[in-house]
């Protein structure tokens, strides 16, 4: 009888050690998910946070939020693609291209014989003179930032605020300006150029079609298909393509950086940037008197909204935003990622690869 009751004894302690066994491993497992589920063991994490800016709180992993995941293929072909060969057949619209770019680079469209397209989107300098605000014919200077020639033609409007619809609408628009290039009216530009022979041969070249070519909507369209082909390669056009050498090892984690962090929002596309109105100062208020993009539809939502800048070549294109009051590139990465992501305590090591990755966006050959 004794040894029956300890054998029952022994049984029952053997199966109560199971249960509290079994419990433990449970819950121990429930952990490990829950840990996993909030992004703790690596997987999730970065797509929970990717474009919130991480609310602030400026982490900085060499990872680039992503705690080692890698940008696939098809992530890069959802935020961006590769510049096209050309958007104009060089070859057949040669004689207006030419023409274009010659009046271009010519001051006498100014009131002065001073000022001309390059003199404030220079082709040597990546497009732009690298001034907060351009001088006009008097030395006065606009209220923004002239912004790069170079992919404009790619944007879905040009100026900051969006008020002409294309690059050969708004090549007209700095001629007859009073601050830019002074010229009284269009029809005192059309008599200028009428009364040089050389301008009365090139027109007659490119608008072969026309009785009277030289007109004040053709001085536009030449210009417009010039800046067409100012299109500028660049090694992330080759990393886009496949060439995964194109890129360093800084360049590539900043890339993933970008992404994370949520720049990618606004800067995508072929142009990364130029395809969108955003407001500046959309999560921190941005201090500015300009209305933007406001002045052009008087709609209340447009207050301080501005056109996105393309960031091809923006390393060599500041001083930055829409009233160049920004210098630096790496002061331009802090703002952006306070003003427009809310995080205010971005890292030396985000800002150092991020700028590395803008840096891959610079053109390969020079125009």
């Amino acid at each position: 009888m004794k040894l029956i009751l300890l054998l029952l004894t022994f049984f029952l302690s053997s199966l109560v050690y199971a249960q509290e066994n079994a419990q433990k491993q449970n819950s121990a497992g429930q952990q490990e998910q829950h840990k996993h589920e909030n992004g703790k063991g690596g997987a999730g994490h970065e797509h929970e946070h990717n474009g919130k800016g991480h609310g602030g709180h400026g982490h900085d992993h060499e990872g680039g939020h992503g705690h080692g995941h890698k940008l696939n293929e098809t992530q890069l072909k959802q935020f961006f693609e590769p510049l096209p060969e050309s958007i104009i057949d060089e070859q057949k619209n040669a004689a207006l291209i030419k023409l274009g770019k010659k009046l271009y680079l010519d001051p006498r469209l100014s009131v002065n014989d001073k000022i001309s397209c390059n003199s404030c989107h220079s082709l040597s300098n990546y497009g732009v003179d690298s001034e907060p605000t351009s001088p006009g014919h008097e030395g006065k200077r606009g209220g923004r930032n002239s912004p790069t020639t170079f992919n404009a033609a790619l944007h879905i409007a040009q100026f900051w605020d969006g008020r002409a619809g294309t690059v050969e609408e708004q090549a007209l628009g700095p001629i007859l300006n009073p601050v830019e290039m002074g010229m009284p009216s269009e029809d005192a530009v059309v008599k200028k150029l009428k009364a040089i022979d050389e301008y009365k041969t090139l027109f007659a070249e490119a608008f072969s079609d026309q009785k009277d070519p030289l007109t004040y909507k053709n001085i536009g369209v030449a210009i417009g298909a010039f800046e067409r082909t100012l299109l500028t390669p660049s090694r992330f056009d080759d990393f886009l393509k496949g060439d995964k050498n194109a890129l360093n090892e800084s360049e590539k984690r900043g890339l993933q950086k970008f992404v994370n962090m949520g720049c990618v929002n606004c800067h995508n596309g072929v142009a990364i940037g130029g395809n969108s109105f955003r407001k500046i100062g959309l999560v921190v208020p941005y201090e500015t008197s300009d209305m933007g993009r406001f002045e052009v539809t008087g709609i209340e939502s447009d207050k301080k909204a501005f056109k996105v800048p393309s960031l091809r070549n923006i390393a060599h294109t500041g001083p930055y935003f829409h009233d160049g009051s920004v210098e630096t590139l790496d002061e331009a990465i802090r703002l952006m990622a306070k003003h427009q992501l809310g995080n205010d305590h971005v890292g030396h090591g985000m800002i150092r690869d991020i700028k590395a990755f803008l840096g891959s966006l610079t053109a390969k050959e020079a125009k």
